[in-house]
């Protein structure tokens, strides 16, 4: 007896459209906060906002206006393409996905490490002096001790490295093996 992918436990197909139906919620909200912030006024941003009040008791690190304009421009563009491939032409692809990645790429170093990359690319293409970076990066000074690398510190993180590679390869039967829910009884073997 053949089972069809639906009755052998989900369709990916049907996964998939989930997920691409997810995604174009996220993109369009994503859209409408960065025009608003872009074109309108970032004090009206819901992201924005929303952050001014998780945030609200912490000192603000202010950030030179148009470097970080500059920056959401490129988000607006971002956004402007997803948009249009995913939500107006209902389509997906390569490009999208390639636009997604750069995408996640900008919003983790910037939330992981306050590093915006948009502000990095502005002082590239605009002649002048750059103003009130995030991290003070814009006036280079004198590293400070706890901002220095020791040669020992850096054999450590590449041994880890090497610890990480090894790990996954001899790991790699048990990453294969699909997880079993964790408070499902245990199927026993059955006798023939």
């Amino acid at each position: 007896m053949t089972l069809s992918p639906a009755a052998s436990g989900g369709d990916p197909r049907r996964a998939a459209a989930g997920i691409l139906f997810v995604l174009k919620f996220a993109v369009t909200i994503f859209l409408v906060d960065i025009v608003i912030r872009t074109f309108v006024n970032p004090r009206f941003s819901p992201s924005l906002v929303l952050g001014r009040l998780i945030v609200r008791n912490q000192v603000p690190e202010y950030v030179g206006a148009p470097q970080k304009r500059f920056a959401w421009l490129i988000g607006t563009g971002l956004a402007t393409v997803m948009f249009s491939l995913q939500v107006v032409a209902n389509t997906h692809g390569p490009i999208t996905g390639i636009i997604c990645l750069v995408c996640l790429v900008f919003l983790f170093c910037e939330s992981a490490f306050g590093i915006c990359l948009g502000c990095k690319v502005y002082p590239l293409l605009h002649r002048g002096p750059v103003q009130h970076c995030p991290g003070e990066v814009c006036t280079p000074a004198e590293r400070r001790e706890i901002q220095r690398v020791s040669r020992p510190q850096v054999l450590v993180l590449l041994g880890f490295a090497v610890l990480v590679v090894v790990g996954v390869r001899l790991l790699a039967d048990a990453y294969r093996e699909p997880p079993r829910p964790l408070f499902a009884p245990q199927a026993e073997a059955r006798p023939r």
